[in-house]
């Protein structure tokens, strides 16, 4: 039983590797070649479509939704799924915000590397990897903060190499940030009803080491690809 489980997770480790490097958008805050094209021409207020925006990338955002996958996944109630998802929407949008309207941009590659080891973070923390390494638990609250930070940088930083008018910019903005409180709650759902169903079976603990080691290794291979591609260009 246990060579075959440790077969199970060998394929799925393969099969998230593959699609990470294979995947056209595979820099994390990818956007794709549309949207950047509206976002660099586009001029004056534009609420609903930067809504549509914001919502669309954090739907197609698998970096965003592999870390909230972590930090729920162990959240039994709505209550504190709440407290975590509230603090890396604030963190989230406190470095979008003032990222942009302040011009801080960080290396692409970089802070993409950092949402990467995000992901790694988190996973080895669901192991219970902390309590053996150090004897101490970090404070996951803490954490889920300051990863919101580094995830809102991620985007800033993008959003600043399109060179978005100025003109609407914070009305643009603030529409964008609430695109992605709608996308982040629509994908949260979908993740929260499937775990449900997970979760009543026998199987949810017996794979979950299993389903946070491939969850680490995903946060491998992105940190890989940004740091690889840092060195390179």
């Amino acid at each position: 039983m246990q060579l075959k489980n440790f077969v199970l997770t060998y394929r799925y480790l393969i099969i998230v590797a593959l699609l990470i490097v294979i995947c056209p958008e595979a820099q994390a805050h990818g956007v794709t070649v549309g949207d950047k094209g509206y976002i660099q021409e586009s001029s004056g207020a534009l609420p609903i479509p930067f809504m549509y925006l914001g919502a669309k990338h954090m739907i197609t955002g698998y970096d965003h939704l592999l870390f909230l996958f972590g930090v729920i996944f162990f959240l039994y109630k709505l209550k504190d799924v709440s407290i975590y998802v509230t603090l890396f929407a604030v963190g989230h949008v406190i470095t979008l915000l003032s990222g942009v309207l302040f011009e801080i941009s960080i290396n692409a590659y970089l802070i993409d590397a950092i949402i990467g080891f995000s992901i790694v973070y988190k996973a080895l923390d669901n192991m219970g990897a902390y309590q053996r390494w150090f004897g101490f638990q970090p404070s996951t609250k803490a954490a889920t903060l300051i990863f919101g930070l580094f995830h809102g940088f991620g985007l800033a930083t993008k959003i600043l190499e399109y060179e978005i008018s100025p003109d609407g910019l914070l009305i643009n903005l603030i529409s964008f940030n609430i695109g992605v409180e709608v996308g982040q709650i629509l994908a949260l759902a979908t993740i929260l009803i499937a775990m449900g169903y997970w979760r009543k079976s026998r199987s949810f603990m017996k794979h979950a080491y299993s389903a946070n080691t491939v969850l680490m290794t995903a946060g491998f291979v992105l940190v890989g690809y940004q740091l690889a591609g840092y060195f390179i260009a």
